[in-house]
C-alpha cells in the first residue's frame, strides 16, 4: 500500500480497508508502505501472499509485479504484462482495437507540441499516458483559443484524446464474470475529487439504462479484461452518448487495480451482486499466484 505514485493517498486508504477486511476474514495481515526497502521488507516478512493495494505507477504498471515474480511470492490482481499494457493508455487501446472494441480517437504528443497548437478538433482532452484516478487531466473546451499550459509535473509525453460527451458507466470483472454496470452521476466532470471524496459522486447500481447498453458494457468489459490478459479484479470505464444508442458507447480504459476505498466502485458492485467486502478480499487472496 502507499508507494511513491500520485495516487499514494488513495492507495493508503485502499490498503487500510483491505487489511481490516482480511483480518475480519481470519487472515494474519502485515501492512507495508512500499518504499525503496520493499524487497528487504518482503524477504523479512516472508508472506504467503502479497495483497497488492498499490495504485498508479510502480504498483500498477508491472514494476512491483516483476519484483514479486522474481521473489516467487504469490500476489493478487494482474501480472507483469497485463499491468504494463493497461497502464499504458495508447498500448491498451491498440489491444482493444485488435479485439474489436470501440475506443476514442487519440494520439501521443510531446508536452511542448500539446501546448503549442490544437492537435485534435475541439473539444478534446490532454492527460498523462500512464496515470490513473484522473490525475493530470485537462479538458480543452469548444471555443478555446489556445491549448492549456500544462503543469510542470506533467510527463514529457502526453495523450491527446477526443472528448466524449455522455454518461459515465463502469463495469467490474471478477475472474471470468462481469458483475454489473454502475452509472456515475456527478454535478460536473468525474475528476479526482468526485472519485474519492465523500459525496463527490452518486452511483446508480445497477445502472438504469437500456438492456442493450447494459449487456454491451458487460460484454465489452469482459473482452477488455481478456484482451489485456488481466487476472483477479479489473474495472472498465465507458462513456455513453444516449443520442447515438449503441454506437455512442465507447471504452475509455481498463483499471487493473480498482480502488478499494469506502466510495470505490468495484467493492460496491460486488456488494450489489451478493459479495461482501471481506469475501471479495478473501477471493482475491485465494486467487493469488505467481506467473500471472
Amino acid at each position: 500500500m502507499g508507494g511513491p505514485s500520485a495516487e499514494r493517498e488513495v492507495s493508503l486508504s485502499s490498503g487500510r480497508e483491505c487489511a481490516a477486511a482480511l483480518r475480519q476474514a481470519g487472515y494474519e495481515v502485515v501492512e507495508v508502505d512500499a518504499g525503496p526497502d520493499l524487497p528487504s521488507q518482503l524477504q523479512s516478512h516472508a508472506p504467503d501472499v502479497v495483497f497488492n493495494a498499490l495504485h498508479g505507477r510502480r504498483g500498477e504498471d508491472g514494476c512491483v509485479q516483476g519484483l514479486l515474480e522474481w521473489l516467487r511470492i504469490p500476489y493478487t490482481h494482474s501480472g507483469v504484462l497485463a499491468s504494463a499494457l493497461a497502464m499504458d493508455k495508447e498500448a491498451s487501446k491498440a489491444a482493444f482495437r485488435a479485439a474489436g472494441l470501440p475506443v476514442a480517437e487519440s494520439r501521443l504528443a510531446s508536452k511542448a507540441e500539446a501546448m503549442a497548437t490544437h492537435l485534435l478538433p475541439l473539444p478534446y482532452v490532454i492527460k498523462p499516458n500512464n496515470e490513473g484516478s484522473s490525475v493530470g487531466v485537462y479538458i480543452v473546451a469548444e471555443g478555446a483559443n489556445a491549448p492549456p499550459q500544462l503543469s510542470d509535473d506533467m510527463p514529457e509525453t502526453v495523450m491527446v484524446e477526443s472528448y466524449l460527451p455522455g454518461r459515465e458507466l463502469t463495469t467490474t470483472v471478477m475472474g471470468d464474470r462481469a458483475l454489473t454496470v454502475t452509472d456515475i452521476v456527478t454535478s460536473g466532470w468525474y475528476d479526482y475529487d468526485a472519485k474519492y471524496k465523500t459525496g463527490g459522486s452518486h452511483h446508480v447500481v445497477p445502472a438504469d439504462i437500456p438492456a442493450e447498453i447494459f449487456e454491451a458494457c458487460l460484454d465489452y468489459a469482459l473482452r477488455a479484461h481478456r484482451a489485456l490478459g488481466c487476472r483477479g479484479l479489473s474495472r472498465t470505464d465507458f462513456r455513453w452518448d444516449e443520442a447515438r444508442g449503441l454506437d455512442g458507447l465507447v471504452l475509455l480504459e481498463t483499471n487493473t487495480q480498482p480502488g478499494m476505498t469506502p466510495t470505490s466502485l468495484a467493492p460496491e458492485q460486488a456488494a450489489r451482486t451478493g459479495i461482501s467486502f471481506p469475501d471479495l478480499c478473501r477471493w482475491l487472496v485465494e486467487d493469488a499466484s505467481c506467473d500471472r
